[in-house]
């Protein structure tokens, strides 16, 4: 594998254009005089070797000869997966430990190995299995991925999955969060993080002690027997649950030790203002019917800045066929609180509902996206498939539920990405469920680009967001220009501040709230800030992840940020406001401060200068 790498180095030193071909090419030759294919090279594992050499074998690391700019442009060619960081930070997902679901919706997987809704084959959720679903464990082990991948990591967004969040407790929550942060501020770096290998070495020895198994074979026996019954109807996932873990006398004494206390937590928070790898979003999963101020002021106490809802339809018929239990008049007062208290708006809508059609499924999304008391900041839009187990499964063998076939859901799909205006991202349009759980319905890991082939025949203006992300494309900010697009809610006037470029390329957003006056709002005297004060929901500079202290590639650190935001200062200071919030994440207070934003509880504020 040295002489690979050597090969690379000589091939950089040159000059000359090391594509994807030409280190393909490399790879087979020194491939080629191998016979057992188990020793064969592969570039995923050219960059771990270089990281280890380096860290333990710092006479051969030398005789390399390598400089800094080197080794950036060698790190670069070895990078797995460019496409992860390219939207400007490093995403790490975790799971939470299997636990019970106040909600029992006809198409949801019921893996008693999982939280509700999760499948054991899905990735994030094989990692937190392998993991105990220990959160420090986790993303000490995602941390060491991505760097080996060859990705910059010291912007982190943490998306904390596994149904919904506000059914565990308090403690629970605390400490979850809590051990997420202490994993990223002992990570350092990861390539010689001796702290982070210790404290996970104790870890797993704490979780065999107590009798916790994370081996597949074991896992999949300790809950057949309920399984079975689940498939049968025997039982119901929430009965199996309370057998299988809260009765449990292992995970009984687990749960002892899986609690903290917010003192706990901010002094994690307080070391990640400064650490090497920051807290720059903190997501979780939760449903519309628990969303109140109280859960809002612990979302963000514990850090959140965007939380995932699980929405699926706005026809109330369909939403009761399929056991969802969530009214619609619900839904808008969950928006409308999310949007006050800040946070970004990620929501779970679905296709190919039982009891929907190709045309009712067109106009649902239409209404989704485009009327005042919803219009999401982004959209997990993806199809219905039938999983083995589910209550959907009776009436698949009825009749009287099918799948959609791949034209018609291309054609909705086609027509939900043309309907959706410029300050929504469609973040997805499948989920990680392998095709051998997949009964019948979509099975191709590539839907999304079939759909968006299928756009650009249909049509050269498309305003969504992701469609029109620069990504790793390179920038010149001379041509960007900045474009206010301005749209109403119920509760705010939004303000869609977004770097364009003249092919209206996206290279950086900022979304402003506006609260309107005299809006009749539940709770109104929970809310944390006055009415007279803006706030700062999202902001966002397209590029690859770039060091924080150092000038980026592409539209990172050339300030493009900054002027978002003394852009909203102005607009509100129109609007009539006399405050600015921001909810900022852990790792970007400091970036705040230097903007003249102070530290006010729950935010950061700036006073606004009127005259």
């Amino acid at each position: 594998m040295e002489k690979i790498i050597l090969d690379i180095l000589n091939v950089l030193r040159d000059g000359k254009d090391l594509d994807e071909q030409l280190l393909a090419k490399i790879i087979h030759a020194h491939n080629s005089g191998i016979k057992d294919n188990k020793r064969h090279h592969a570039k995923k594992k050219l960059l771990p070797y270089y990281l280890k050499v380096k860290q333990s074998d710092q006479k051969r690391w030398i005789s390399w000869d390598i400089n800094d700019d080197l080794e950036v442009q060698l790190i670069k060619t070895l990078q797995v997966k460019p496409r992860r960081t390219a939207s400007g930070v490093a995403t790490i997902t975790v799971i939470t430990k299997p636990w019970k679901c106040s909600s029992n919706c006809l198409y949801c997987p019921n893996d008693l190995r999982m939280p509700k809704s999760y499948l054991s084959d899905e990735p994030a959720c094989q990692r937190a299995e392998r993991n105990y679903f220990d959160p420090y464990l986790q993303v000490a082990s995602r941390l060491r991925a991505l760097t080996h991948m060859g990705h910059a990591t010291d912007k982190i967004e943490l998306i904390i999955l596994g149904g919904t969040w506000s059914d565990y407790s308090k403690a629970y929550q605390i400490w979850f969060v809590k051990e997420l942060f202490r994993a990223l501020n002992d990570g350092g770096d990861l390539r010689c993080g001796e702290d982070v290998e210790l404290s996970a070495k104790l870890r797993r020895k704490f979780y065999k002690d107590a009798g916790l198994s994370n081996d597949e074979t074991e896992l999949h026996e300790n809950v057949a027997s309920e399984q079975q019954k689940i498939d049968k109807g025997e039982t119901t996932y929430n009965q199996a649950m309370q057998r299988l873990y809260k009765d449990n006398a292992i995970w009984q004494k687990i749960a002892h030790e899986q609690t903290a206390s917010l003192d706990e937590l901010y002094k994690q928070h307080k070391i990640n203002e400064s650490t090497t790898h920051r807290v720059v979003g903190l997501v979780v999963e939760t449903r519309p019917d628990v969303i109140d101020c109280d859960n809002l002021t612990l979302l963000r106490q514990l850090g959140c800045t965007k939380v995932q809802i699980g929405v699926q339809s706005l026809s109330p018929e369909i939403l009761y066929m399929n056991n969802r239990g969530i009214s619609v008049t619900k839904i808008q007062e969950a928006f409308e609180l999310l949007r006050l208290f800040g946070f970004k708006i990620h929501a779970h809508f679905m296709v190919n509902l039982y009891g929907s059609s190709v045309e009712a499924d067109k106009q649902d999304f239409k209404r989704f996206v485009t009327e005042k008391p919803f219009q999401p900041d982004e959209v997990k839009l993806y199809p219905c498939s039938l999983v083995n187990g589910t209550g959907l499964c009776a009436h698949y063998s009825a009749g009287s539920w099918r799948p959609y076939s791949e034209d018609e859901l291309i054609d909705i799909l086609v027509a939900d990405v043309i309907a959706t205006p410029p300050f929504i991202r469609i973040s997805r349009m499948i989920r990680d469920i392998s095709a051998k759980d997949i009964m019948v319905g979509n099975k191709k890991t590539n839907l999304r680009q079939m759909v968006e082939a299928e756009v650009r025949k249909l049509c050269t203006e498309v305003s969504e967001i992701r469609f029109r992300e620069i990504a790793s494309s390179e920038t010149d900010i001379g041509e960007l220009r900045l474009d206010d697009f301005t749209y109403e809610t119920t509760a705010t006037v939004e303000h869609f501040l977004q770097w364009v470029t003249p092919a209206n390329k996206i290279a950086g957003f900022l979304r402003l709230s506006l609260p309107k006056q005299n809006v009749p709002i539940r709770q109104q005297a929970k809310l944390p800030f006055a009415k007279d004060e803006a706030m700062i929901r999202e902001v966002h500079i397209y590029g690859k992840v770039a060091k924080i202290s150092a000038a980026g590639e592409n539209a990172q650190h050339l300030g493009l940020g900054k002027q978002l935001i003394e852009s909203a200062c102005v607009i509100a200071v129109k609007a009539g406001c006399n405050k600015m919030n921001v909810i900022s994440s852990v790792g970007t207070r400091e970036y705040y401060r230097n903007l003249g934003f102070e530290d006010n509880k729950l935010y950061q504020r700036r006073t606004l200068n009127q005259g």
